[in-house]
């Protein structure tokens, strides 16, 4: 089922924000009133209609994702990636011990739900819970993921658990600036373009300028009810096609008061 392939596009919405003074007549940001420090995501799994998105089991899921990639026999889908492409199991399986042993970033894999197969990877990182921040990253999908309803329908999974079960303020989405696919994607699933920081890395000896996206806590609601419009089983054709791209659900978030 093929993915929305609409161009970038960004949320547009107006914001009438009434900007607080301290008592020294300074503008100082808006209260966030009766916060606390949110919970780490839980290492359970998220699971919907055509995906389940489980915590990592490198001795269980290596070997499905692994055979899943070779599917991509050039490696591009590794360009932007720290790591890979990788030439022998032993390689993918070492590299991929190293990104899960750790607390951060927390590692998922994406079950297709119709074959049982370990088709992708995707990681909650630089988790933030005293200031309500998380991002998203480590994103491998295998071609038997890519441009699916299930690619994006696990995207949707782990926006649900930062927002609505932990009730995170802010999730993260960076990518090299010459990463088109990744940053149509983004733009796709609702992030908004924060801007460029530029040499902000260097990896597989070359520079790299970073793309800032995120989506907040308050454009999250009209986020969900357009994900769940567009992957109802009725938005979709015999073959698979949608009937309507993800943008067409997608609502003006109401203006801040």
């Amino acid at each position: 089922m093929p993915e929305d392939s609409s161009p970038e596009t960004h949320l547009s919405y107006n914001i009438a924000v009434i900007q607080p003074v301290n008592d020294l007549g300074q503008p100082v940001g808006r209260p966030v009133d009766g916060w606390t420090p949110r919970a780490v995501p839980p290492r359970t799994p998220m699971e919907a209609r055509l995906s389940i998105v489980v915590p990592i089991d490198v001795s269980l899921h290596a070997k499905e994702l692994y055979l899943a990639s070779l599917d991509d026999p050039d490696g591009r889908s590794w360009t932007y990636l720290s790591d890979g492409p990788f030439s022998t199991f032993d390689a993918y399986q070492r590299w991929l011990s190293r990104l899960s042993e750790r607390e951060d970033p927390m590692v998922h894999v994406v079950i297709d739900r119709r074959s049982g197969a370990a088709v992708g990877i995707a990681a909650f990182l630089r988790i933030d819970p005293s200031h309500g921040v998380i991002e998203v990253g480590h994103i491998h999908y295998t071609p038997l993921l890519r441009k699916s309803a299930a690619a994006t329908e696990a995207m949707a999974l782990m926006m649900s658990r930062v927002f609505d079960e932990l009730g995170y303020r802010r999730y993260e989405w960076k990518c090299d600036s010459l990463n088109a696919p990744s940053r149509k994607a983004a733009s796709r699933l609702g992030f908004t373009f924060e801007g460029v920081f530029r040499q902000a890395v260097v990896y597989k000896g070359r520079n790299r300028d970073t793309a800032w996206y995120s989506i907040l806590d308050r454009e999250w609601p009209s986020m969900r009810e357009a994900f769940t419009r567009w992957l109802a089983p009725e938005n979709f054709d015999e073959s698979g096609r949608q009937r309507q791209r993800l943008k067409e659900f997608v609502k003006p978030i109401p203006m801040m008061e």
